[in-house]
């Protein structure tokens, strides 16, 4: 029997479908979610739960000429079926295949591209002024979750948007989630939203029948004060989203399709001149009951979930070495903004609950918090992914740094992320850390060095941060003593008078691969572990540079402003201008999904690409030795 999804190439599609045939198709929908996510890997549980949502909203409005703008985007799946990408779906998150969000690039359908939270009310009421200021007519949606509500900027729009009065429709697709449950006041008021809509009918009748005369509008005048004590009493949190300006509407069963297309309809032909909160309840990872018992594991799934990872990752001895320093340290404290799960922090929060502080999608919030714990002699530890980061640079700046409190930023999936993409790579970190005064910054080699990092960190008396990839560790990393490492100190890994290769992080492992296959042709380099990008360890750089003339820097950051950068710039004040320098790192653009293994290696980030940087730009190294076969490097 053919699947109705096989005959939906584009939203009108939809249209022709019945009560039944919808059903069906939401079945099918979640049979194709969960075939393909599983294996390709993406966010399966919250795609689950906007299955009936998007059909209606696909079924009332008419995209692309009507604009669905998805906030942060990785509900989008469903949508991405609906619109003509069903085909190419088993390439969700490939190389070259569709994105894990919204992307402009990829269709017309996409109207604004997204990855990070609270960004859609933004981006929807500024499509919705430009139609205004152009004269043209279609609608616009601004799909929100209830946990990238709590984002600041979500509520900056809001206000906004309720004083301008513009003409759009905000949706909340409330599940009490975002990775982790929902947190903050919001969440209560929004589990106590109702709306009565024979009373918004009755308001709407009485309003065309008295404002006709005088005494008619001192009558609605009257009602309307009467009806606000009546609301003030009686319906305070609805009354939030009616004082910022919009008309609200809700709470709407997100998985009841008719109930759904008939209240978009109402909200979509509403006349009045202000914008429309559409409360809608849906249930994350409906229809499927792993995920219905557990969405936070299955928020995200990993490629092939069944399989399991032996060595830990960076996160894993990140949170453990927290736990340790957190049992002997009574200062310190852990900050996430919604990403307990993402930064492995479960059991520190089960342990030190009156010590681990989730603020919600708000890293500005969380960054200025941390500078105001700080302030009392507390150690605060910000958990936060790299990309998340670049949301609160002027917190950075001006509430930690130029005050030089001593606040850790432990940076998660800093370098290349690989399958969620553009939106989520961590590559400009570097850039933006090492321009700060007073902020030190690290990155450790392995997962040894991670931990004695972190206790460098927070015994620093300093604001520092310690940035640390999405990948297992090389070694494995039992729990035993901690020692600070001299901060602007590196360290030599292999001694070579020929060239120098100076690496961050990580790229130490494939350094050294590269070094040996050097060796193979007669090319004797040596590799230094930095460990610190800022306070760079002068003496050790410019001693071995003096020595071999050459030097080669390798980075999973952008070039510009990056570590390749801070170690030019320290030749040309040595006056060593004549030292030859390379760098490689991730070129002027940004990088797409995919594995990272294939992405590293696309920007000479492995040891073969090391190697022919070497051997490219260094052509006398092996014109001096002598034409040798190539080394083989795995």
């Amino acid at each position: 029997m053919a699947r109705l999804l096989d005959a939906i190439d584009g939203p009108g599609d939809l249209k022709k479908l019945d009560a039944k045939e919808l059903q069906q198709l939401a079945q099918e929908i979640r049979q194709e979610l969960i075939s393909t996510v599983t294996i390709s890997g993406g966010h399966l549980a919250s795609n689950l739960g906007v299955v009936e949502l998007t059909i209606a909203l696909h079924r009332v409005f008419d995209s692309p000429r009507d604009k669905l703008v998805w906030d942060v985007g990785h509900q989008s799946y469903v949508h991405k079926l609906l619109t003509g990408r069903r085909d190419r779906f088993g390439t969700l998150r490939q190389l070259n295949g569709l994105s894990g969000f919204t992307d402009r690039s990829e269709s017309p359908h996409d109207p604004f591209g997204s990855g990070h939270a609270s960004t859609s009310v933004s981006a929807a009421l500024g499509i919705a002024t430009a139609r205004d200021l152009k004269g043209e007519e279609f609608s616009v949606v601004a799909v929100i979750g209830d946990g990238a509500l709590t984002g600041g900027m979500a509520f900056e729009a809001l206000n906004h948007a309720g004083h301008m009065r513009t003409n759009f429709i905000v949706i909340l697709n409330d599940n009490q989630m975002s990775i982790s449950p929902t947190v903050g006041a919001i969440t209560g008021i929004l589990n106590r939203l109702w709306l009565d809509e024979r009373l918004e009918k009755a308001e709407s009748r009485a309003e065309r029948i008295l404002s006709g005369s005088v005494i008619g509008r001192r009558v609605l005048q009257l009602g309307r004060e009467m009806k606000r004590g009546f609301k003030s009493l009686t319906l305070p949190p609805a009354k939030i989203w009616e004082e910022l300006g919009f008309t609200y509407m809700g709470p709407f069963d997100g998985h009841d399709i008719p109930k759904l297309e008939a209240s978009l309809v109402q909200a979509r032909i509403h006349q009045r001149d202000k914008p429309i909160f559409f409360h809608v309840i849906t249930t994350k990872g409906k229809g499927y009951p792993p995920a219905e018992a557990d969405a936070v594991r299955y928020h995200g799934v990993a490629n092939n979930m069944c399989t399991q990872l032996m060595a830990p990752t960076f996160s894993e001895i990140f949170a453990d070495t927290l736990h340790q320093i957190m049992a002997d340290d009574p200062r310190v404290v852990v900050i996430t903004a919604a990403m307990a799960e993402g930064n492995c922090l479960g059991t520190i929060a089960r342990d030190f609950p009156n010590r681990f502080f989730d603020v919600g999608i708000c890293e500005e919030h969380a960054t200025t918090f941390a500078a105001g714990l700080a302030t009392q002699g507390v150690r605060p530890v910000i958990a936060i992914y790299s990309t998340f980061m670049q949301r609160a640079i002027d917190q950075l700046i001006h509430d930690v740094c130029l005050q030089d409190l001593p606040v850790v930023f432990a940076m998660d999936r800093a370098g290349i992320v690989g399958d969620d993409g553009k939106t989520h790579q961590g590559l400009f970190d570097l850039s933006y850390l090492t321009m700060v005064p007073n902020l030190i910054v690290s990155a450790p080699k392995d997962g040894n060095e991670l931990r004695q990092l972190l206790y460098t960190a927070i015994r620093a008396d300093h604001p520092m941060a310690v940035r640390y990839p999405r990948t297992q560790t090389a070694i494995s990393c039992p729990r035993g003593t901690l020692e600070e490492l001299p901060i602007g100190r590196g360290e030599i890994l292999r001694d070579g008078k020929d060239i120098t290769i100076l690496t961050v992080g990580p790229m130490a492992l494939p350094a050294l691969d590269a070094a040996r296959a050097l060796s193979e042709l007669g090319i004797e380099a040596a590799v230094v572990n930095a460990r610190y990008i800022k306070p760079l360890d002068s003496e050790l750089i410019l001693g071995l540079c003096r020595a071999s003339g050459r030097v080669v820097t390798v980075e999973e950051n952008v070039l510009a402003g990056g570590f390749g950068s801070a170690v030019i710039q320290l030749l040309h004040s040595a006056g060593l201008d004549n030292t030859r320098a390379r760098c490689i790192g991730i070129t002027d653009q940004y990088v797409e999904h995919g594995p990272q293994h294939i992405l590293r290696s696309k920007f000479g980030l492995d040891a073969p690409g090391i190697v022919r940087t070497v051997i490219d730009n260094f052509p006398e190294l092996r014109s001096s030795v002598g034409e040798r076969p190539s080394a083989a490097v795995s």
